[in-house]
C-alpha cells in the first residue's frame, strides 16, 4: 500500500462529491454562533486549507478562515452580489436527479471530471492528508488525516468506518432545487453536484444535523469558519445564477461584519 504526505497528496487528482443528507433537521445558530471553537478550531485552519476569496474554483483544498478586515470587506462585497427570492417547493426533488453520486462523468467543464476517478475519491484526496491508497490504485483512498473546517477537530479516518466523513454540498442540492434548479437541464444539475467549488469533505454526523439547510437555519459548529462558509456559499450561488433567501443572505453578511 502506497502512502502520499502532505505536498504529494496535493499532486494527485481531486474532487470528491458528496452529499448532504436531505430531510435531516438543520440547527438554528445564534448571532454569537455555538459549539466547539476552542484549540481543536484553531488547528483546522492550520497547513494546507485555503481562503476562499483565493480560491474561487474550489480546487484548493481546505476552507481557511478568513479573519483581516480587508478579506471580510471582500467577502460582504461578495456577497451583497447574491439575488434574493423565497424558497420555492420541494415536490419533485429527488437526489437521482442530479446524477448518480461520486459519478465522474459530470460535463467536462466541472474542475476534476474524467479523470478515471470517482468524485468522492478526488475530494479526499483534494483535502486529505497522510493518504493511503488501495494497493495498486492511485485513486481509491483508504485511510487519510482530515481538518474539518466545520469542527475544527482533526479526524483520523479509515474507509471501513466510512460514515465518518461525509461530502457536504454547501449549497443543499435541495435547496438548489427549491430556489430554481428544478427547471435546469440534467447536464447543469450534474454540474452543480460534482462542482468541487460546492463540495467538502467534513464530519459526518455534524453534515447530517444540516439536512438542506440555508445559512439562516444551519451554520458550521466553528465560528471562525463561518464568514468563509458564508463566502462559499455565495460562490456557489453566483456561479450558477442560483438565488438565497432573504434571511440567509443577511445570516451570510452577518458572519462576515456585515
Amino acid at each position: 500500500m502506497r502512502r502520499l504526505r502532505g505536498g504529494a497528496a496535493l499532486a494527485v487528482a481531486m474532487v470528491f462529491t458528496g452529499s448532504a443528507l436531505a430531510g435531516c433537521e438543520g440547527l438554528a445558530p445564534t448571532t454569537d454562533g455555538g459549539g466547539p471553537s476552542g484549540s481543536g478550531a484553531q488547528a483546522a485552519g492550520d497547513g494546507r486549507a485555503v481562503n476562499p476569496l483565493d480560491n474561487p474554483d474550489g480546487t484548493k483544498p481546505g476552507l481557511a478562515a478568513i479573519t483581516s478586515g480587508a478579506d471580510k470587506e471582500r467577502a460582504r462585497a461578495l456577497i451583497e452580489k447574491v439575488v434574493t427570492k423565497g424558497r420555492g417547493p420541494r415536490t419533485g426533488y429527488e437526489r437521482d436527479k442530479f446524477g448518480y453520486a461520486w459519478m465522474d462523468s459530470a460535463p467536462r467543464d466541472v474542475p476534476f471530471s474524467h479523470n478515471g476517478c470517482d468524485s468522492r475519491n478526488d475530494l479526499l484526496k483534494r483535502d486529505g492528508e497522510d493518504l493511503r491508497f488501495r494497493a495498486g490504485s492511485d485513486c481509491v483512498v483508504t485511510s487519510l488525516t482530515l481538518h474539518d473546517p466545520y469542527t475544527g477537530k482533526v479526524i483520523e479516518w479509515t474507509k471501513s468506518h466510512a460514515i465518518k466523513v461525509q461530502i457536504d454540498h454547501v449549497m443543499p442540492l435541495s435547496y438548489d432545487w427549491q430556489m430554481g434548479a428544478s427547471r435546469w437541464t440534467e447536464d447543469k444539475r450534474e454540474s452543480i453536484a460534482n462542482d468541487p467549488l460546492n463540495l467538502v469533505p467534513v464530519d459526518g454526523p455534524t453534515n447530517g444535523s444540516k439536512g438542506d439547510s440555508g445559512p439562516a437555519s444551519w451554520l458550521p459548529p466553528n465560528k471562525q469558519i463561518r464568514c468563509s462558509y458564508s463566502v462559499r456559499f455565495a460562490q456557489v450561488s453566483l456561479k450558477y445564477e442560483l438565488p438565497v433567501t432573504a434571511p440567509d443572505k443577511e445570516m451570510m453578511l452577518e458572519q462576515c461584519g456585515g
